[in-house]
């Protein structure tokens, strides 16, 4: 008894990946924004609201190293913190 092998009936068409997963830092191109969120986070307690501003900065770092999908502040919940300037920006390690 032998099974016919059928795959012309079904093809695999890739898929976006869900909203909120993106590709790892690998090269740690935004490292230094992350560590600086992170540090804000312990010296607070993990009280994530007085760090808002540490983390605007790192996924403004991933959006413009294409880390993630560009979106819009506003959408990502930070439209209080549009016009303020960005914290000092971490220096990032050369490409090369």
């Amino acid at each position: 008894m032998s099974t016919a092998m059928n795959f012309g009936s079904k093809s695999f068409r890739p898929r976006a990946p869900d909203k909120g997963a993106f590709p790892l830092d690998h090269f740690g191109e935004c490292k230094a924004f992350k560590e600086k969120f992170m540090r804000c986070l312990r010296d607070n307690s993990h009280d994530n609201s007085k760090c808002r501003l540490q983390s605007k900065d790192y996924l403004e770092c991933r959006m413009d190293k294409q880390l993630m999908a560009k979106e819009p502040l506003e959408k990502l919940g930070f439209k209080d913190l549009v016009d303020q300037p960005s914290t000092e920006k971490p220096e990032t390690k050369p490409q090369g």
